[in-house]
């Protein structure tokens, strides 16, 4: 079972910056789709930034410009590198990656077969 651990959450106060980490117990040779949700309390899923195989990435509108995902190890850790944080912005954030057939994973969302971490806490001040 691939297993993903999400780090790096934590509390800070608005303008400043976060970066979060996920590590991925397994990568595959096949095309994937990974990137990072968050969801308040109340409030549905929303996807945040994806990544793809090729390193094409995607942001949603309230983020971009803002946020930066990346991956390395060869797709066995990514990362959300999140500037400019805002009280908006308090969610608990996962990490999740699914092998996918696509020319891109920009509406991407995970099927039961996609695999999710278990969530890190992001909390920004006022």
């Amino acid at each position: 079972q691939v297993r993903l651990v999400e780090s790096g959450g934590g509390s800070v106060e608005a303008g400043e910056s976060l970066t979060l980490s996920c590590t991925v117990s397994e990568v595959t040779i096949k095309d994937t789709c990974m990137g990072w949700f968050r969801q308040a309390p109340g409030k549905e899923r929303e996807r945040v930034a994806t990544i793809d195989k090729r390193g094409r990435t995607s942001y949603s509108d309230t983020v971009k410009g803002r946020f930066t995902v990346s991956s390395g190890n060869d797709g066995h850790i990514l990362y959300l590198q999140m500037n400019s944080l805002k009280p908006e912005d308090t969610a608990m954030y996962y990490c999740a990656v699914e092998v996918t057939t696509g020319w891109s994973c920009t509406d991407w969302t995970p099927s039961p077969l996609g695999h999710w971490g278990q969530g890190t806490q992001v909390t920004v001040s006022s």
